[in-house]
């Protein structure tokens, strides 16, 4: 039997597997009569969610090919700081957002700016924003690097399209017919293969250079970032704390599961187990091969992560490899799929179009509508990494525009609705006035991209708070601990 034949024969095999016990996991759980029902059963798995498919599914919904090949493509450990950095937006998210939005027993983060506010419209506004991220951005993205991994992995001469087409319908059923619990239950059984793999890649890598270190840059291995480094040191204080903020804490695709547990505690234990396993493991699986790949074949970006994978695992443990990648990137794909199919439902249908729906059928419509949607976009992401760039800056267009709105509503009580919504497009300009290298704006004194981000967050803060006081008239005074919104 061939190399080739064995890692597809694998890597089937186990895909195969996950599918089977996520049905068995999942069949026999009802999804309600009731729209209420039916909601949360198939956007918050019932709230029947125990901690350890919390943070397997937080995890892996984070965790894809774009992480693992993009990190140790930069082949240095500086990178690490977004996974320990990633530790506070989690621990922000257990102690500070999971206790308020099981407060108002919301189904999408977008709906505590509803009940915060007292307006449905800047629920719709920022809920079509993200739904809008999932289906143009991250959806498209996610299938499109996952296919042409595969592609290259395997050596196989398969037009990326029929890879990514693959993808998307298994993403899709997925998000179809067991809605967030299935995506949960496959992404931790998912999850701990992937962890797996990535481990034995890490200590096979290691055992190449006889764990030796020497001859590698100090630039390579240092964990201060320079003024010129893709993380300076300083940018930790500012812009990064916010991004992690943002998110761990208000992002659909990832709260959605922590949202989805029997109760607080359960949740927060779910979120603290995440927080381990980003401690002690994402960290090391991110950036030491891709170092080692330095040492081993100079600087080779990108390819650095497939090129040590490739030479270092035998044939059958690089189709359980690929099957795990392959499941990360279904987890990332139908994650997005069933947040912003959430999102459209809850945000958007019921409140403007029509409350009375089935909602399974409606979903599965509009996760079908998706998937053609991000299968028709692939071709862009193939043309040139500068589309893929420019998306991903359109999406920093909105972060800290949107966690602005989010901070105004927890911290402060008598905000006009439409002066939190004027925040969020003055954000949009602003950032955009200063990130775009064809603004005349462009990069103020220098300043990081991760600094413009922090500076953004406070101008939107502050704008929110001038037009509600001189445009709405309103007096904006601080939450009292009787509004609960800090947890204790």
């Amino acid at each position: 039997m061939s190399e080739n034949l064995i890692q597809i024969s694998v890597f089937l095999l186990v895909t195969a597997l996950i599918a089977l016990l996520t049905y068995l996991k999942c069949r026999g759980h009802g999804r309600g009569k009731g729209k209420d029902q039916q909601n949360k059963e198939y956007f918050l798995a019932g709230g029947g969610l125990a901690w350890y498919f919390v943070a397997g599914s937080i995890t892996l919904t984070n965790l894809s090919t774009d992480q693992l090949v993009g990190s140790n493509g930069n082949q240095m450990a500086l990178l690490a700081w977004w996974e320990f950095a990633a530790v506070l937006g989690l621990f922000l998210l257990a102690k500070v957002f999971l206790p308020v939005y099981y407060k108002y027993n919301c189904t999408t983060t977008t709906e505590l700016l509803e009940k915060r506010y007292n307006n449905k419209h800047i629920r719709a506004v920022i809920g079509t924003m993200f739904f809008l991220s999932s289906a143009l951005i991250f959806c498209p993205a996610v299938i499109y690097s996952g296919a042409l991994f595969m592609q290259t992995m395997f050596q196989v001469d398969i037009p990326i399209m029929y890879i990514a087409t693959a993808f998307a319908a298994v993403g899709a059923m997925y998000a179809i017919f067991g809605g967030l619990r299935a995506v949960a239950v496959s992404d931790t059984y998912s999850g701990v293969l992937l962890l797996g793999m990535a481990i034995t890649v890490v200590f096979l890598s290691l055992n190449a250079i006889d764990y030796d270190f020497s001859g590698i840059p100090a630039d390579r291995l240092t964990f201060i970032g320079a003024d010129d480094s893709p993380i300076p040191w300083h940018t930790l204080l500012t812009g990064m704390i916010f991004i992690q903020m943002f998110y761990w804490g208000t992002n659909q695709v990832i709260t959605q599961r922590a949202m989805a547990a029997p109760n607080l505690k359960e949740a927060q234990k779910g979120v603290f187990a995440a927080i381990g396993i980003r401690i002690v493991i994402v960290p090391a699986i991110i950036v030491i091969p891709g170092i080692i790949s330095y040492k081993l074949y100079g600087d080779i970006g990108d390819a650095a992560y497939g090129q040590i994978v490739g030479d270092l695992l035998p044939a059958w443990l690089s189709g359980i490899f690929a099957a795990a990648m392959a499941a990360a990137v279904l987890s990332t794909y139908n994650s997005n799929l069933n947040s912003a199919t959430a999102l459209y439902v809850c945000d958007i249908h019921e409140p403007y179009i029509n409350d009375d729906i089935n909602v399974p059928k409606l979903s599965a419509w509009i996760t079908v509508a998706l998937t053609f949607i991000s299968l028709a976009l692939v071709p862009l992401y193939q043309q040139a990494d500068s589309i893929l760039n420019l998306l991903q800056q359109l999406w920093g267009l909105f972060s800290m525009p949107i966690l602005s709105i989010f901070i105004v509503g927890l911290l402060f009580k008598g905000v006009h609705a439409n002066a939190g919504i004027a925040a969020v497009f003055f954000g949009v300009i602003l950032y955009g006035s200063v990130s775009f290298e064809f603004s005349p704006f462009h990069a103020p004194f220098g300043l990081h991209y991760i600094h413009l981000m922090f500076f953004t967050l406070i101008a939107c803060v502050a704008f929110a708070l001038l037009v509600n006081k001189f445009i709405f008239g309103g007096t904006a005074s601080f939450a009292s601990k009787n509004d609960e919104l800090i947890a204790e």
